[in-house]
């Protein structure tokens, strides 16, 4: 026999065992008798077998964690979905985690310090003192997708700014009464979002000489049940708006489903405007407004590469433009 040919066969032959008995005995995974493992070693010995070098083991890419609130909602899968394409080509798992329910939160900020993660993704969400000082003590470079955290580059968009733009839009068409589908102000993840957006709602109002009706801000979730169960509540009141302003455009698409089951005209009785401009919100005919979401997370991404790579000098703060699409939800009220 040619024993620069020999294979583990071979082996196996001579030692009167299966090739697979004689993997596991080379390799040491599992158990072999004894008698059986002196056989195989002799059999080597005896073809001079070599076995083929294996495969040198890479290690893996460095790891970067993203915290977002609610990973299947359009912004937060939009983001993460850029954040994804830009680590990736730099060589970068993603580690995904929801900060959005209590529980899972809790579990994050309890391990977080364990985690061997080269940098953090902070996606729109607010954090207390106390978990702020848990992602300090992390030491590893942050990136933010809206929201704010001081200190940490951050991209996002002029929520204030686009609440406003959308306001303006109604009193432009002759709407003097708006109300607004709200975030939940008690929502302390997602504070800075909610607090951006209703600020520029009231200052848009004061800019027209338009009162704000507490009664007409309606605090719900974020999703289109919460847009639904918030106009069922609105409907309830003695008098309504003629115009609503909501802060997704899935709380503007639960909204839209209320108002048409209610029989009230969409935009004849009332006009309503999303944020966003999810691909939805097209079919919906929805008038929104934009925002620029996957690119928020494609541009605090490569933030992030060149902060790991050290050359960030300073701390950029940049705010992507936002847009009204008007569509067929908003007209002037009926007289």
């Amino acid at each position: 026999m040619d024993r620069r040919r020999a294979n583990i066969r071979d082996v196996a032959r001579l030692a009167g065992v299966a090739p697979s008995t004689v993997s596991r005995s080379l390799s040491g995974t599992s158990y072999v008798a004894a008698d059986t493992r002196e056989r195989i070693r002799r059999a080597v010995a005896e073809l001079a077998y070599l076995p083929p070098e294996r495969p040198v083991r890479r290690a893996a890419p460095p790891a970067v964690a993203a915290l977002a609130r609610f990973p299947s909602a359009w912004f937060f899968a939009e983001a993460v979905g850029g954040v994804e394409k830009v680590l990736r080509s730099g060589g970068h798992q993603l580690l995904l985690h929801n900060v959005g329910d209590p529980e899972g939160r809790a579990h994050v900020f309890a391990t977080l310090e364990r985690w061997a993660v080269a940098g953090l993704i902070v996606v729109a969400s607010s954090f207390t003192e106390a978990e702020r000082e848990v992602l300090e003590r992390l030491a590893v470079p942050i990136a933010v997708v809206g929201g704010t955290f001081p200190g940490r580059p951050r991209v996002g968009i002029d929520d204030r700014a686009g609440a406003a733009t959308a306001v303006r839009h109604l009193v432009a068409l002759g709407h003097t009464e708006i109300g607004l589908l709200s975030f939940d102000p008690d929502d302390t993840v997602g504070r800075d979002t909610t607090d951006a957006r209703r600020v520029g709602f009231t200052e848009a109002l004061a800019e027209a000489g338009l009162p704000l009706r507490p009664e007409w801000v309606i605090p719900a979730g974020h999703d289109a049940v919460a847009g639904a169960r918030a106009v069922e509540r609105l409907l309830s009141g003695p008098r309504l708006p003629t115009a609503l302003l909501a802060m997704s455009d899935e709380m503007a698409l639960g909204a839209l489903r209320t108002l048409r089951r209610a029989g009230l005209d969409v935009p004849g009785q009332m006009s309503v405007v999303g944020f966003d401009d999810q691909a939805v919100a097209e079919f919906a005919d929805l008038t929104t407004v934009a925002q620029p979401a996957r690119e928020q997370g494609e541009r605090a991404a490569a933030l992030l590469l060149d902060a790991l790579a050290g050359r960030l000098d300073e701390v950029p703060d940049v705010d992507l433009p936002t847009r009204l699409v008007v569509r067929g939800t908003s007209g002037p009220p009926r007289t």
